[in-house]
């Protein structure tokens, strides 16, 4: 009875204070959600994910005296709660994650730098910890600014995961403030390929205010023309949807269409988004899909092809998401190839 009761506490404690700390964070990003949506949907998200994430990993400890746990009331009586159970086990990465969040929400922009700095530590290879613990360490600068351990941060995500959206978002900021516009403006142009329309057109404006102030020419809207889509050798690729997982297909979910180098190098070297809906559903990479300038599907002989399902629109793969199995292709014979999505992303 007593370790159902303590159980029931410590899912209270944990389910109240996240609540507290979405709540008021959620007004806190107001005014960057306003300004920014993709980063403040950003935020969100992540900070959805690790609410989640902390539920899973703080469990039930054994060491809180059930009959002395109570539910908090507020977000300071929460912080108080997190603050003693990290104190006595300091070796859980979604606790320091999450208090951190609720020191953002505070104000308390040190404190939260310090918190995910623990967590760093605990997981220092992981790439959504690194990019919230640089953006922490910018909020407490005086100027917010990405200071050189906060930039060593995001390439570190970025070498783990190299379309990680909101670690190429911090890093193009950081070199722009570092007076580096080009370099900005190159770190933030793959993502104009794996971003939704209304993103990409505000994402672009950023783009090339960084490049004007390198010098250099602004970049067309990635929008493929007729002309583009027919100029070069492409692939077109039919994918279908294993009847098998039609009832797991997610209402308003994202179609990936990627070929990338047949070493398996993360970066697609072509890539299309679309409505994940109406399978089967034809598509035609070519250079016109290339999130990079410097690497074209028409400077490789074959490449691996492969699709994915996202219910969140992300286009980092996460668990849960459709795949296909990835199918070699020869980018010269500009054939059709036909691939299944028929697996769940674990």
């Amino acid at each position: 009875m007593a370790v159902a009761m303590g159980s029931t506490s410590m899912t209270m404690f944990v389910v109240a204070g996240a609540t507290l700390v979405v709540f008021a964070l959620g007004f806190a990003l107001y005014p960057l959600w306003r300004s920014r949506p993709w980063l403040g949907a950003g935020v969100g998200l992540a900070l959805a994910a690790v609410t989640a994430a902390l539920y899973l990993a703080i469990g039930t400890p054994a060491a809180l005296n059930p009959q002395q746990v109570k539910a908090p009331q507020t977000l300071a009586e929460a912080v108080t709660q997190l603050e003693a159970e990290l104190e006595r086990d300091p070796n859980q990465i979604e606790g320091w994650r999450l208090l951190a969040s609720a020191y953002t929400a505070e104000g308390l922009s040190a404190k939260a730098r310090d918190a995910y700095a623990r967590a760093v530590k605990l997981a220092p290879d992981n790439p959504d910890l690194l990019a919230e613990a640089a953006e922490a360490r910018a909020l407490a600068m005086p100027d917010r600014r990405f200071d050189a351990e906060a930039v060593a941060m995001l390439q570190h995500a970025l070498q783990q995961q190299p379309m990680h959206q909101r670690a190429r978002w911090f890093l193009g900021i950081a070199q722009r403030q570092a007076e580096q516009p080009a370099e900005a403006a190159k770190t933030w142009e793959p993502l104009l390929a794996v971003v939704d329309a209304r993103t990409a057109a505000s994402l672009l404006e950023q783009i090339n205010g960084a490049r004007l102030e390198a010098g250099l020419e602004p970049m067309q809207a990635p929008a493929k023309t007729a002309a583009a889509a027919s100029a070069g050798p492409g692939i077109t690729i039919k994918v279908s949807l294993a009847p098998a997982l039609a009832a797991k297909l997610p209402a308003n979910a994202s179609l990936f269409v990627l070929a990338r180098q047949t070493s398996g190098a993360p970066m697609p070297v072509a890539v299309e988004k679309h409505a994940a809906k109406d399978f089967p559903i034809e598509v035609r990479l070519d250079d016109g899909d290339s999130p990079m300038p410097t690497m074209k599907l028409s400077q490789l002989a074959q490449v691996q092809v492969l699709a994915r399902v996202s219910a969140s629109g992300n286009a980092i793969p996460q668990a849960g998401d459709l795949a296909s199995s990835p199918t070699t292709a020869r980018v010269a014979d500009s054939g059709r190839v036909e691939i299944v999505i028929d697996r769940v992303v674990e």
